[in-house]
């Protein structure tokens, strides 16, 4: 899942206690002045197209409420919606379920869409039912994917919603379009997104343990420490799937894993897509660093030469200079694993419109994002939340869903209202 969230997870009966290395320094926040010394500058100019805006500092205060009061699920990790106008919502629990209910605060009960329990392997606390992504086409193929861990490894497979009742997936119509083994019980990524360019992208980790000790990552012939990127629609080369032309190592001889959209990454556990089309990543970190990455083609994202900006281990081959740094970064002080999120488009909080939103799961701070007019990132701090945030969602307006591992699923609001 990612470092459920960080380097050693304590369960305890009443929610989860983290534990990790000593915290360090904070990253800058542009809109609020630090002390001297307690801040060090971070910024780096990411090799992006994502373009700068006018944005200023945000001018409202943040609240939230619950989203659904009378709905409380287990361990969920993933909320969403199909794009088919249903006026549903579903959420995706760790243990195995996607439950399915009326996206509305008043929805009385969610319902079991789609039952992989018995597939599922729960038995490490970063592993089970991950992720999740619906057809562009969803209304009229039924098509669904799912990321989840079994016995040996990550499977991604497709299922299809029943003939006879669009409220259920039919789980004996599981396609299997990927699997690669996980050395170890952690950093198994999770994440699953259409892009506009109508692929599906899949975000890997770096295959566990500690330090990617195999260095996975800057590995062009593993699948793990990456953003895979596969064409659901155009199945090729003996796969269940087809190879985009334009994915770096297309058609190459030399072992390289053909999938591979970008490399070097830790633990990408949540990205997503704006509407410009620009792949924001929230990369977990290892002792000191958590990353946004804005991720292109081809990209090497530094992982284990580099943590953020700060360097981490030599590898034979790997040049610094061909290292796109992150976009934003911040210190174990301000929290230890980051949960990626996305940027605003629903006119209910107007002023977080252009704003990328994210958290993390250990502090519950939640923050936006955004260039300003130079280009330049700035960040600031939106609120104290107090939850274990193990993912952010969309709903059919682009409003922002907040889900928290304990049960229950926010969304954010301006404060008064």
């Amino acid at each position: 899942m990612r470092k459920i969230f960080c380097c050693v997870l304590t369960i305890l009966a009443a929610g989860i206690l983290a534990s990790c290395a000593a915290p360090a320094q904070d990253a800058p926040s542009a809109a609020q002045a630090a002390p001297s010394g307690t801040m060090r500058e971070t910024q780096a100019v990411a090799q992006t197209a994502a373009a700068p805006s006018s944005l200023g500092p945000v001018s409202v205060q943040m609240d939230m409420t619950e989203a659904y009061p009378n709905l409380r699920f287990e361990r969920p990790l993933y909320f969403t919606v199909a794009g088919d106008g249903s006026g549903d919502a579903y959420v995706v629990e760790q243990t195995g379920k996607i439950k399915i209910f009326a996206d509305s605060p008043d929805a009385p009960e969610a319902a079991v869409f789609l039952d992989l329990s018995g597939n599922v392997s729960t038995d490490g606390i970063e592993k089970g039912l991950l992720g999740l992504a619906f057809h562009p086409d969803y209304r009229d193929n039924g098509y669904l994917y799912v990321n989840y861990t079994d016995a040996k490894g990550t499977v991604i497979a497709r299922y299809t919603r029943r003939a006879d009742n669009p409220m259920q997936a039919d789980p004996a119509s599981e396609k299997i379009l990927l699997t690669f083994p996980q050395p170890y019980a952690n950093h198994n990524g999770g994440q699953l997104a259409f892009g506009p360019d109508g692929y599906l992208y899949i975000g890997t980790g770096d295959g566990g343990s500690g330090g990617d000790p195999q260095n996975n990552a800057q590995n062009l012939s593993s699948f793990l420490g990456k953003i895979l990127r596969i064409d659901v629609d155009g199945a090729s080369g003996g796969k269940a799937y087809g190879i985009p032309a334009d994915n770096p190592y297309a058609g190459n001889n030399e072992g390289n894993v053909e999938e591979i959209y970008a490399v070097g990454m830790r633990n990408p556990w949540r990205f997503s897509f704006d509407q410009d089309g620009t792949l924001w990543a929230g990369d977990v970190g290892q002792d000191t660093m958590e990353e946004i990455d804005l991720v292109t083609n081809g990209g090497n994202y530094g992982w284990s030469v580099m943590e953020g900006t700060l360097g981490f281990k030599d590898i034979p081959g790997v040049d610094k200079a061909d290292l796109i740094p992150p976009i934003w970064e911040y210190r174990h002080d301000q929290g230890k694993s980051v949960t990626g999120g996305y940027v605003y488009q629903s006119g209910a909080i107007p002023d977080l419109i252009g704003r990328y939103i994210y958290g993390d799961f250990v502090s519950g701070k939640i923050w936006a994002l955004w260039l300003d007019a130079d280009g330049k990132a700035q960040n600031e701090l939106l609120i104290e939340s107090g939850l274990n945030i193990s993912s952010f969602g969309l709903d059919a307006g682009g409003d922002i869903r907040i889900v928290d591992l304990g049960g229950k699923v926010y969304r954010l609001k301006e404060s008064g209202n």
